[in-house]
């Protein structure tokens, strides 16, 4: 019982607490999912750089107003009292991240997510400047000289001069950004930017350099949760990013002329014999020496595996083993280990090796989007009940939010009685109430607005129902006078009825009337 458990928090030499990250160098690769990468970082980067700058209605088309507390989205403009809309927005987007993961995994990652979005314009600057994988590896282990220094050099001053373009862009959606600019440091008229906008193109400058430029994929093993809970909507009927192994397995270099297994006598392997063959090599595979990173049972330091025989070459299958696959991955994982949560589903790996499939004259597809039951040989579902709910609660959610902007109230009304008073006695006998009308036209055009009262014992608006001009958004205060005869007694229930010149909008105010007891 007094024996004690030696733990080791340390490494050999005492000096971490934690394993550092090897330097991953992503090789470029051409292909279908390149292709739908590039333009997703095009699109969702025009978007983002673009929109600040457009027009709409003469003003800036996209504009969060934080001190005003009003958003404008092109032809939609968002007051306070839609924080609802704002709310119901952000559960169709979490649902909508749930929708598309259970039926095609991690789309939002490989496509969408302005970490990846990012990071992959990062990567075009550096091979521009340092070239591709080999050459960038090179250049790091080459000792510090003028060539070193201009090539380093020049890809931060790139990445600094498009991370500050960046911060610039950010704080461009919260201050109208042709003023932002009017007023940029050194070059722009006084008195340039406030402190609070200075900090945030810095602060943002200074994320996406970091993020972009260093942290990479860390970012998205150690820092978003995304990751970590993705299991919880996977299941084997998700659309993932797949290695075949029946097909693939074992794996191996060979000479030019030896034919697909889809073509030759062996066929695909069973199930049982293909995992083996991935577990085996992946202990003792090319992709071992380049320090594949990725979590899996396949990889699980605790499990023993028995060297790989030699094959002869038809018992080969159709990998070759050439590691491009694990080279081309912006998380460095070998995704023949099986499925990984640093997977991001870039389609990279697919790129990769349908190129190399293309030159031995084999067909496409030994890695490629599929299911898990479709690589195990099983039917495949993809109306299921957790898709279908994710689906009805997401179109009941898209069909609210739609009819809720589209039929918000143009104005605000709202009454405030004068509480210093319950009533008065005018001049000519009339007991007189007094209130304050704030009347609030939501519209971006100016608008007028005919006010009157509905109410019971004569009750009525001093100098008769009234007709009010509002500019463009603006907040009217207006002080109402209700006169009734000297005989009204006690609590009346009143109605203010506020209804836009053209009719396309009202609303209705209940307030109360008092008269002497």
């Amino acid at each position: 019982m007094n024996k004690k458990i030696a733990i080791d928090l340390l490494d050999d030499g005492g000096n971490a607490l934690y394993v550092s990250e090897r330097k991953i160098y992503p090789r470029s690769v051409s292909g279908t999912f390149q292709t739908w990468r590039n333009v997703a970082v095009v699109v969702l980067l025009g978007m983002f750089y673009v929109f600040p700058w457009l027009r709409w209605d003469g003003r800036q088309a996209v504009l969060f107003d934080l001190p005003a507390r009003k958003f404008y989205v092109f032809g939609l403009n968002f007051w306070p009292q839609d924080f609802f809309l704002l709310a119901v927005l952000m559960i169709i987007a979490g649902l909508s991240l749930f929708f598309f993961t259970a039926i095609a995994g991690r789309l939002w990652c490989g496509y969408a997510c302005p970490q990846t979005v990012w990071t992959e314009v990062f990567l075009w600057m550096e091979r521009w400047t340092e070239g591709d994988r080999n050459a960038r590896m090179k250049l790091d282990a080459a000792p510090w000289s003028a060539h070193k220094l201009l090539r380093k050099g020049g890809k931060h001053l790139l990445w600094l001069v498009f991370a500050l373009w960046t911060g610039f862009t950010f704080v461009g959606f919260f201050t109208p950004i042709t003023d932002l600019a009017a007023r940029v440091p050194f070059f722009g008229s006084a008195p340039g930017w406030g402190g609070w906008e200075t900090f945030w193109v810095l602060f943002y400058a200074l994320a996406t350099w970091g993020n972009a430029g260093f942290l990479r994929e860390q970012v998205c093993k150690y820092m978003c949760p995304y990751a970590r809970f993705q299991s919880a909507m996977f299941d084997r009927n998700t659309l993932i990013i797949a290695y075949d192994p029946m097909r693939g397995e074992p794996r191996g270099p060979r000479k030019r002329g030896l034919s697909s297994v889809l073509e030759r006598a062996r066929g695909l392997l069973d199930p049982a014999t293909a995992y083996d063959y991935v577990f085996r090599a992946a202990r003792q595979g090319n992709a071992v020496s380049l320090g594949a990173a990725g979590t899996t049972a396949v990889t699980d330091v605790g499990l023993v595996a028995q060297p790989l025989p030699k094959f002869e070459p038809e018992q080969l299958g159709d990998c070759i083993d050439c590691t491009i696959c694990v080279q081309v991955c912006p998380t460095g994982i070998d995704i023949r280990n099986g499925l990984q949560y640093e997977c991001i589903a870039c389609g990279a790996c697919i790129d990769a090796c349908d190129s190399v499939m293309d030159k031995l004259g084999y067909p496409k597809g030994l890695i490629r989007y599929s299911t898990q039951n479709a690589i195990d040989g099983k039917p495949t579902r993809v109306a299921r009940p957790r898709v279908l709910l994710y689906g009805v609660l997401l179109l009941a959610l898209c069909a609210a939010w739609a009819w809720g902007v589209t039929h918000r109230s143009p104005l605000i009304a709202e009454v405030l009685r004068d509480r210093n008073a319950l009533y008065r006695e005018a001049a000519d006998a009339r007991i007189e109430n007094t209130y304050t009308l704030k009347l609030v036209n939501k519209d971006v055009e100016p608008r007028s607005f005919r006010i009157r009262v509905e109410a019971p014992s004569g009750i009525e608006l001093r100098g008769g129902p009234q007709t009010v001009d509002a500019d463009a958004e603006q907040v009217l205060n207006l002080p109402l006078v209700l006169s009734a005869p000297h005989d009204v007694r006690g609590k009346q229930a009143i109605t203010f009825r506020v209804e836009r010149a053209d009719g396309a909008a009202d609303a209705s105010v209940a307030s109360t009337f008092f008269g002497p007891m």
